[in-house]
């Protein structure tokens, strides 16, 4: 049997208690044996100016995972060709990983925009999709494809964008972030303007 592996890519800019209490929902409702959190270190579809360094979002990820022993913080696609396409990292993961299942975890807001997405329509022949629910982003589960899935999962209202607008307000994210990733941000300075 390969190893169910949900695959939630994301900047994780930063990560916070949201990202993980989806992730535990994903595992459960997907019965997944594990959930990768792939630390983007830049989103093709995105233009970031306020993006942490790399290796500060996938300390703080670890960080925020340490507890959960089927949640792994993973620098994969660090290692990978620029900008990171998921077409590229699905193919790389499954020759490196040929034990695993992967099932790629995405928002409503990026099924949305999954026709722009690098060989979206390979994506689709070759992997399992669970999309999560995003507000303001509805899909109508009779368009989906048969290996595409709707999930009902609680989403909490935090975003990262709020969190860094907080800190560059010099407003408090407890309780939005793990008490190890409040201190890095906090002693860091990661996002001060």
């Amino acid at each position: 049997m390969p190893i169910k592996t949900g695959l939630f890519g994301g900047s994780f800019n930063p990560i916070h208690k949201g990202h993980v209490h989806l992730a535990r929902q994903l595992l459960r409702s997907l019965h997944l044996d594990e959930v990768w959190f792939l630390v983007s270190p830049q989103n093709p579809l995105k233009v970031e100016s306020d993006l942490a360094p790399e290796q500060i979002r996938l300390e703080m990820a670890r960080l925020a995972l340490r507890r959960y022993k089927r949640l792994n913080a993973s620098d994969y696609e660090f290692h990978l060709p620029r900008p990171s396409y998921t077409w590229n990292t699905l193919q790389a993961l499954s020759q490196d990983y040929p034990d695993r299942e992967f099932v790629l975890l995405i928002g409503s807001d990026n099924w949305q925009r999954f026709p722009k997405w690098y060989r979206h329509d390979d994506i689709l022949k070759n992997y399992r999709i669970a999309i999560y629910p995003r507000s303001d982003y509805e899909i109508d589960p009779d368009t989906l494809p048969s290996n595409v899935s709707i999930m009902n999962a609680e989403t909490m209202d935090v975003s990262s964008t709020e969190i860094r607008q907080r800190l560059q307000e010099g407003r408090s994210v407890s309780g939005l972030v793990a008490t190890s990733v409040e201190r890095v941000l906090l002693k860091q300075k990661v996002y001060k303007k």
